[in-house]
């Protein structure tokens, strides 16, 4: 279950972040296409913050602290450049347009996503 609710946490953030930023796209024929290619970005982006941000925040824990944590925006923004990527691997039409797109894209899932998971129910 928290694992729904997480996804959907994050279809919601990549959403908004679609609606917010232009260079940041997801292409569909209709909603019902649209909302599938999203929910399967969304478990994309979850998987790699999963298995690859972890690996990355370690490599990273000098400069995290060097930069007192301002890494973790180009940390993030290179997850969603690699679930970009990975989505164009899939046929998943989603696509991410340049670096500081991706810095502002991962800030503002990062916000909605927290907001989301205050307000979603975590049940096991």
């Amino acid at each position: 279950m928290n694992f729904l609710v997480k996804t959907i946490a994050n279809a919601g953030a990549l959403a908004v972040a679609i609606w917010l930023l232009h260079d940041i796209t997801l292409t569909g024929d209709s909603t019902g296409r649209k909302t599938l290619t999203l929910l399967g970005v969304a478990l994309l982006f979850g998987l790699v913050n999963f298995l690859v941000k972890p690996v990355v925040q370690l490599l990273t824990v000098p400069l995290f602290i060097l930069t007192l944590g301002l890494i973790t925006l180009v940390v993030n923004a290179l997850m969603l450049l690699l679930t970009s990527w990975l989505a164009e691997q899939f046929d998943l039409s989603f696509h991410v347009e340049g670096f500081w797109t991706a810095v502002l894209g991962g800030l503002i899932i990062s916000v909605v996503s927290w907001a989301l998971n205050v307000v979603l129910p975590e049940k096991d």
